[in-house]
C-alpha cells in the first residue's frame, strides 16, 4: 500500500474528531497529553492487568483493580496542573513509600463506591478530565503467557521482565475477561482508534486480547492506526522492525484490522544509540519494500523528542527501567490529526 509520508506535510483540518486511544502507561500518557489539544471527544481505554510497583501492592493487599495506568491517563487528560501534580506524587518514605497518591485515591474511591468504574468517573470530575477514561475490562484479571516449551508465566510485571528470544508467545487473561461495554462503544463510535506505543507484551497485549476487543476493532468504521515503538525491548522484540510490531499487534487482536501504521524516521544521536545498544535496546528500523507491500498505509515521520526523559522520583521502581528516548507528544499528535484526514480522503 502507498506510503503517505509526503501527504503528512500538509496542513491538517481542525474539525473536532472522536478519537479512542488503547493502551496504558507512558505510551498512552504521551499521546493523550497532546491529543486533548485537538479534540474534547477523546476516550482512553486502559489495560487492566498491571501488577507491578504500587499497583501490585494495592491489588495484593486490598483486592483492588489496578489503578496505575488509569491514573496516568486521568492525569494526561486533566485540565488542572496542581491536581495532576498531586495525583502523580509518590511517597518517598514510611509504609507508603513508592505509592502514588493517585493510586491510593482511586483505590479509596473503588472501596467507597463499590465499583471501580464509578471511582474512575468521580476521579475524572476531581481532575477536570477532558474526555473519557475507561478500563477496557472491569474483570479482576492477571496476564498469563505460555512459552514455546510449554511453561507458563503469570503477571504483567513478571512477563515484562522475561526473555523469549524469537518466540511469539501465547497470551490470555485469567480468569477470562468481559469487555467493558463503555470500551466497546468508544471503539464503535470513534472516527479514529489509536493503538498507543508501549511495552508490546506487558502493556498492549492485555488490552488487545480481551475477548470482543479484536472483533470490535475489525467491525468499527473508525480508522485504526498503530503508533509504533521507537526502541526494541531486550530479550523480547530484538530485531523487530515496524512490520514485525504491526504483525504482532494484529496477531494479539486476533487478525488484521489496521488501516495505518505511524512510524519514526528520525535517527537519534549516535552517542545516545550507542548507550542503549550496551543495554540491548536498538532503534526500531523499517524496510521500505515491506512497508510498500503491507495491507496498511505506512506513514513515516519524525516522532523523536529532542529531550531525553529522566526519572526524577527515586521511589518509582518501574520508571527507573523505562527507555529515555521518547516520542515527541506534539509531533505525534499532529501527525495523527493529519493522517486521519488523509485516510478519509479529505487531503490528496
Amino acid at each position: 500500500m502507498r506510503c503517505y509520508t509526503d501527504c503528512m506535510k500538509e496542513p491538517f483540518a481542525r474539525t473536532e474528531r472522536k478519537i479512542t486511544v488503547i493502551g496504558g502507561g507512558t505510551g498512552s500518557f504521551t499521546l493523550l497529553s497532546a491529543l486533548k489539544n485537538h479534540t474534547s471527544q477523546i476516550a482512553a481505554l486502559v489495560n487492566m492487568a498491571d501488577d507491578g510497583g504500587s499497583t501490585g501492592v494495592l491489588r495484593d493487599e486490598l483486592g483492588a483493580l489496578p489503578p496505575g495506568d488509569v491514573r496516568q491517563c486521568l492525569v494526561a487528560l486533566s485540565e488542572s496542573p496542581k491536581v495532576r501534580e498531586l495525583f502523580n506524587y509518590r511517597f518517598e518514605e514510611g509504609s507508603l513509600k513508592g505509592h502514588a497518591f493517585g493510586n491510593l485515591f482511586l483505590t479509596a474511591l473503588e472501596k467507597m463506591t463499590g465499583d471501580f468504574a464509578n471511582g474512575v468517573e468521580l476521579a475524572s470530575e476531581v481532575l477536570g478530565v477532558r474526555g473519557l477514561v475507561a478500563p477496557i475490562t472491569l474483570s479482576n484479571v492477571r496476564l498469563v503467557m505460555k512459552r514455546g516449551d510449554g511453561s507458563e508465566v503469570y503477571g504483567e510485571f513478571e512477563i515484562a521482565n522475561q526473555e523469549f528470544h524469537g518466540e511469539r508467545p501465547e497470551f490470555w487473561l485469567d480468569p477470562e475477561a468481559e469487555p467493558n461495554p463503555m470500551a466497546l462503544k468508544a471503539i464503535k463510535d470513534a472516527d479514529m482508534v489509536v493503538i498507543a506505543p508501549g511495552n508490546l507484551y506487558g502493556s498492549l497485549a492485555p488490552a488487545l486480547i480481551v475477548p470482543g476487543i479484536g472483533d470490535a476493532l475489525r467491525a468499527t468504521k473508525a480508522k485504526k492506526v498503530y503508533v509504533c515503538n521507537l526502541m526494541t525491548k531486550p530479550g523480547q522484540t530484538d530485531g523487530f522492525d515496524v512490520n514485525d510490531y504491526a504483525s504482532e499487534i494484529e496477531r494479539l487482536a486476533g487478525g488484521e484490522f489496521l488501516d495505518a501504521v505511524l512510524y519514526n524516521t528520525k535517527r537519534p544521536a549516535d552517542s545516545l544509540l550507542e548507550k542503549y545498544a550496551q543495554a540491548g535496546e536498538k532503534i526500531v528500523d523499517y524496510d521500505q519494500a515491506k512497508l510498500d507491500s503491507a495491507h496498511f498505509a505506512a506513514v513515516g515521520t519524525n516522532m523523536v523528542s529532542g529531550m531525553a526523559w529522566k526519572n526524577s522520583n527515586s521511589s518509582d521502581p518501574i520508571a527507573a527501567h523505562r527507555t529515555l528516548i521518547r516520542h515527541d507528544s506534539l509531533a505525534t499528535a499532529n501527525a495523527l490529526m493529519r493522517l486521519i484526514d488523509v485516510l478519509d480522503g479529505r487531503k490528496h
